[in-house]
């Protein structure tokens, strides 16, 4: 119901905002763009690198003698902090780019999901778990901007909906294999170590990314 709340800004005139990408361009064009693809590898990665440890990490913890409801805790460490990582890495992004801040956002939760695999007991995990909460919680919203940045505003949904749509096979991909590893295996390392890789992969190919080429500026007529 609160939504009903929302009002349509004034009308105002048509002006192209000076950070748009050149137009025309097409929703056809848009989606086999480099810079698309490029962002629809990269979500899926990085969503395929923290939902596996958000998934199984409370299992992993009772694993190692954590009782349940500390193991689940760890969980709720992870939460509150990604509600810092929201406000903390769109306040960085502002400042130094949004491509900046997500790729070395990529590596460090890369390290993160790593760091699991080292922790053993209680106060390993909290601290794994509150930079891993604020990193994968953070450099989502960040994607919107990157889209915001590069696209048109009339297909805004369109882009961020293949973009979100990659993010969540990559979310749906984490905990299966995290599941597969733990029943192949016996237990969960191998899979901070996938998560690892998985994060690396996030970082390489969101370091392919390069913005369109902005049309040079009409010179000024005397």
């Amino acid at each position: 119901p609160a939504a009903l709340l929302l009002r349509r800004p004034p009308g105002q005139p048509a002006v192209d905002m000076p950070d748009m990408p050149a137009s025309p361009m097409t929703v056809r064009r848009a989606v086999r763009s480099p810079q698309f693809l490029v962002l629809v590898a990269t979500n899926f990665f990085c969503c395929a690198t923290h939902s596996g440890p958000i998934f199984h990490t409370v299992s992993y913890a009772e694993m190692c003698g954590i009782a349940t409801l500390a193991a689940v805790s760890i969980y709720s460490v992870e939460g509150i902090a990604g509600m810092f990582g929201r406000i903390g890495f769109g306040v960085i992004g502002d400042r130094f780019g949004a491509k900046r801040v997500l790729v070395a956002g990529l590596l460090v939760q890369a390290v993160g999901a790593l760091g699991y695999y080292f922790a053993r007991d209680l106060a390993a995990f909290y601290a794994v778990a509150a930079l891993f909460g604020f990193i994968y919680a953070g450099i989502m919203p960040l994607y919107a901007v990157l889209v915001r940045e590069n696209f048109p505003m009339s297909m805004m949904g369109t882009i961020i909906g293949g973009t979100a749509m990659a993010g969540s096979l990559g979310m749906a991909t984490g905990p299966v294999l995290g599941g597969w590893i733990f029943d192949t295996t016996g237990g969960y390392g191998a899979l901070y170590i996938t998560c690892f890789v998985l994060g690396l992969a996030a970082f390489g190919v969101a370091m392919t990314f390069r913005p369109f080429n902005r049309p040079e500026p009409a010179p000024a007529i005397a």
